[in-house]
């Protein structure tokens, strides 16, 4: 049996975003699947997840599990069309908790709703394992960007979800419900702390005339990352991320996102009509002649 390990990256240019079937042998992992959603239209597809699984097919591979880094605000989760093709269990941060009671209000939804308190098969917290077949993986909270972030590190690969990019994008933003710059610049340092060798794959890549990145090197984010490097205090870090985020408009996908995503991957339930909605809350003041 080739007791390699394998990495296998996907790429989603509608989002920036990485999906990862991590395998050794026949036992893998699906990490970050996304689901292809266009708001103009409000279209759904399936191709992205598609192309997953046939390269799970044409190697035979089976999945034990689908671990998501964190509770996307960018992307819709491909998670349930996966578990559906292949049975396996959906994973996420035990910190999920925090980011479903904020956001469940939001959409209309009771706290104690079944489909936030079953939405996943399994959530984790700092420290655990995940046995997978062949696999073994570490679990580390990361949190900061969000309050359910993890990351998981096997064979001297970290998947890091949103808590850093390639050098000339920086770090995640410190500013949705539960986000912390203190949180984040913690767990920075503990991936800094990792073997300069260490290879962070990274959840997203927004490359500006080069080519994309789905991995640094932990030496090479301290040496040149443009948000926090290796001698960056947490005081200039918090300068320059609050500052940023000031600037940053909110992710164009971020309610559509969160209305499956908090959910497990599943869409909201059909109307009586039959339809299937995802909704946009109305933010500032409503003018009384609108009502």
């Amino acid at each position: 049996m080739d007791a390699a390990l394998h990495i296998e990256p996907f790429f989603h240019d509608g989002t920036g975003t990485w999906t990862y079937v991590v395998h050794r042998g026949l036992d893998a992992v699906v990490i970050d699947p996304v689901l292809d959603y266009d708001p103009k239209s409000g279209r759904i597809a399936t191709d992205s997840a598609r192309n997953v699984q046939a390269f799970i097919e044409a190697r035979g591979l089976r999945v034990h599990r689908i671990l998501e880094t964190h509770a996307h605000a960018d992307h819709l989760t491909a998670a349930q069309v996966l578990r559906a093709a292949t049975g396996a269990p959906v994973g996420i941060g035990n910190g999920i908790r925090k980011v479903q009671a904020h956001f469940a209000g939001l959409f209309g939804m009771a706290a104690d709703d079944p489909a936030l308190h079953d939405a996943f098969d399994a959530t984790y917290a700092d420290g655990d394992v995940i046995e997978a077949g062949a696999l073994r993986f570490e679990v580390l909270a990361t949190p900061g960007h969000t309050s359910d972030s993890l990351s998981y590190a096997i064979d001297g690969h970290v998947f890091v979800g949103d808590t850093l990019f390639a050098p000339d994008v920086g770090t995640a933003r410190c500013d949705f419900p539960g986000g912390s710059v203190d949180a984040l610049y913690a767990s920075i340092q503990r991936l800094y702390a990792m073997d300069d060798a260490t290879v962070l794959q990274l959840c997203h890549d927004y490359p500006q005339g080069r080519e994309r990145r789905s991995a640094v090197t932990v030496g090479e984010s301290k040496r040149d990352n443009r948000m926090l490097r290796g001698d960056t205090s947490l005081e200039q870090f918090a300068q320059a991320r609050r500052a940023r985020d000031a600037q940053l408009p909110a992710p164009v996908l971020l309610y559509p996102s969160l209305q499956v995503n908090i959910r497990g991957g599943r869409l909201p339930p059909a109307e009586d009509n039959g339809r299937r909605y995802l909704s946009t809350p109305l933010q500032g003041e409503i003018p009384p002649a609108l009502g």
